[in-house]
């Protein structure tokens, strides 16, 4: 299967495209208006200032779905330059250096890594590949001049893969297509290839655009060719390519100082740091700058100090010049999207666009009976600045004051971004409560519209009458379907944000845990109506006290239990799944009574049912109205908001009676 094959698979895409050029330049020769407006300013005389290019700079990011093998490739390319002291106990996918990003497998915060190549250094940006960090990907591609995206050989373009493609094409970034995992058995390299090349066109990009060039690799392998006739052995034909496809930065000899801070790190001993690139001119270690602010207005600075990236290292510089990715200090209430610019002549950059929020939830102080018991940090004045400190680094979230002084409203792209958040700030020591995630809305020339969701699922064909009928009940839209004829099938659906709250473990439960599931932001549109919630009740804690054996035996033939022997309970609480719709308050500390009489059973054997713990982001998914969660540093307890079952039950009875 060579080039020539691939080619002649989309060689009627490739005409059609032309068509449809062809066809817009003659539509845009009549149009009038906003149109001859750009034509106009287009036709202004190019400044005198000289544009000249930094042939010795290569800037980068590396884009793509998640798992698509983008942090292993840039492994892969550390070890193979030689940009690390030793890469025989350099672990596997480095830039993922928190803990989270360890434990999960996925890239969480964007991160830039240098390689040398020949003359050339070349920055890279590894940036996230899950739909919820997409903010980060928007910051990377700020900072680079071109794009690898990468894309599975079996799994083809999918939602995320939508998402920064789009991004790279609005910021008019050069793409280098990079077909990973080559060697995978399912591979189906010429029908992916021309899936990117539907998406292409898909996304309205120029003939320009669409023509890109194509390489292929096993980044675990660490190897890549331009034919797939030739196999590979290192990564040498990535590189070359990196340095012919991928314009080097250019900056014009007589502009003042521009740099653009894209993100943030901290330092123990220099405070914030930002990390810039430079657009224009020369930044020194301790010159004094302009710092353009968000607000507007513009203050002096002194660059304190100043790093640039080799390797997985930061190292110090005496001064740095446009083209180059920076780290300097000396702004210490810095944030990003801002400029530093020269001193006498201060140009502001325009400030980064980052997509809407579309899920909110309520963050707050810890309020039931165990508060206090396990974490250290509980006041809300904590919580407070614990939150306003996140906004600084993270550009996609919004934190707003709600109808109460201690709690405030988080809004970001998703579930996981959301369970990150507090799952950092548990592991910091916070208890808080967390309410139900909320879909945020907005008003469209007077009508209410909802965020909608682009989900692309692969599923085995056995299950594909359950999983149509479960996106249904969600309200869920197929507009695409593919059977690639080994037992496998992918369908794309337009969905409500709200719609997959609850959504993955229901999924993994009727694909006994082999189905695939992703989505990203599509847009708003007008509101679906009601949609059925959980179809399952809770079971409900009537009393405070400590769990018995004896009182787990007869729960468990209720439903599902989320805890074990031994757990401290309260009313309220929630602590397992009642597989019919309503709630049921079970009394879980009840104790058998000591007698000195023989029963006929007494030698009976009783056995206690493996219990479900859920995790941050199941019990995320699991609340209902009503239900909120309890995070501290060891536990998390889904309760209800009201805990007193008689102002529950009398609360219900008023809402039945008002919908009478």
């Amino acid at each position: 299967m060579g080039c020539g094959v691939i080619l002649d698979g989309y060689l009627f895409l490739w005409f059609a495209l032309y068509i449809r050029a062809e066809t817009q330049n003659h539509s845009r020769s009549g149009r009038t208006g906003s149109f001859r407006a750009d034509e106009s300013r287009c036709d202004e005389p190019e400044s005198p200032m000289t544009k000249t290019l930094r042939n010795d700079r290569r800037n980068v990011a590396i884009i793509a779905h998640v798992d698509h093998g983008k942090t292993t490739l840039v492994d892969a390319m550390l070890k193979q330059t030689g940009s690390v002291a030793t890469y025989k106990d350099l672990e596997e996918r480095v830039m993922d250096n928190t803990d989270l990003e360890k434990e999960k497998g996925i890239t969480i915060l964007a991160k830039n890594t240098a390689i040398r190549w020949g003359d050339t250094k070349i920055n890279i940006i590894d940036t996230p590949g899950h739909a919820d960090f997409g903010g980060e990907v928007e910051r990377g591609l700020a900072m680079v001049d071109g794009v690898l995206l990468l894309v599975d050989a079996s799994e083809g373009p999918l939602p995320q893969t939508r998402f920064v493609l789009r991004k790279a094409l609005e910021a008019n970034l050069s793409v280098i297509l990079v077909i990973n995992k080559i060697d995978r058995p399912d591979a189906r390299i010429a029908e992916v290839i021309d899936e990117v090349y539907e998406l292409f066109i898909d996304l309205d990009a120029t003939e320009e655009q669409i023509d890109f060039p194509i390489i292929y690799s096993v980044a675990r392998d660490g190897i890549a060719t331009m034919d797939l006739e030739v196999p590979g052995t290192d990564l040498t034909p990535m590189f070359d390519l990196i340095l012919e496809k991928i314009s080097p930065p250019s900056f014009d000899d007589e502009h003042p100082l521009q740099a653009h801070v894209t993100n943030l790190d901290a330092s123990p001993y220099l405070g914030r740091l930002a990390i810039c690139r430079i657009h224009q001119g020369t930044i020194k270690k301790d010159q004094i700058i302009s710092h353009c602010r968000v607000d507007g207005s513009i203050v002096q600075a002194k660059i304190t100090e100043l790093y640039i990236t080799e390797g997985l290292e930061r190292i110090t510089a005496s001064e740095a010049s446009a083209g180059e990715i920076i780290a300097v200090a000396g702004m210490p209430d810095v944030t990003i999207g801002e400029t530093v610019a020269d001193q006498d002549d201060a140009r502001p950059l325009p400030t980064i666009r980052i997509d809407e929020p579309s899920l909110s939830a309520t963050i707050g102080i810890n309020t039931s009976p165990l508060t206090g018991l396990d974490g250290k940090k509980l006041t809300a004045r904590m919580i407070k600045d614990r939150l306003e400190s996140e906004l600084v680094g993270n550009v996609s979230i919004n934190i707003l004051p709600s109808d109460r002084p201690d709690s405030w409203i988080f809004q970001g792209r998703g579930e996981l971004q959301l369970a990150v958040l507090v799952e950092t700030m548990r592991r910091e020591g916070f208890e808080m409560t967390v309410g139900k995630p909320e879909v945020v809305t907005k008003m469209i020339d007077g009508k209410l519209h909802e965020p909608m969701e682009r989900l692309a699922v692969d599923i085995n064909e056995e299950h594909l009458g359950t999983v149509t009928q479960l996106l249904a009940h969600r309200k869920g839209k197929m507009v695409n379907m593919v059977n690639h004829g080994q037992g496998r099938v992918r369908m794309d659906f337009i969905i409500p944000a709200r719609g997959l709250i609850g959504f993955h473990n229901e999924f993994v439960v009727e694909t006994r845990g082999a189905g695939l599931a992703h989505h990203v932001f599509e847009g708003y549109e007008r509101w679906q109506g009601e949609m059925r919630s959980r179809p399952t009740g809770s079971l409900v804690a009537d009393r405070r006290g400590v769990t018995t054996t004896y009182s787990l035996l007869s729960a468990q033939e209720r439903g599902q239990l989320f805890i074990p022997v031994a757990t401290e309970v309260y009313e309220g609480m929630i602590v397992g799944e009642n597989p019919r719709p309503q709630d049921m308050d079970l009394n879980m500390v009840k104790a058998k009574k000591q007698t000195n009489m023989r029963s006929a059973g007494a030698d009976k054997a009783e056995h206690l049912d493996t219990h479900k713990e859920l995790t941050l982001e199941q019990a995320l998914e699991f609340m209902m109205d009503g239900e909120c969660l309890e995070v501290t540093p060891n536990f998390v307890r889904i309760r209800k908001i009201v805990l007193d079952q008689n102002k529950r039950g009398r609360a219900t009875g008023a809402k039945k009676l008002a919908a009478v």
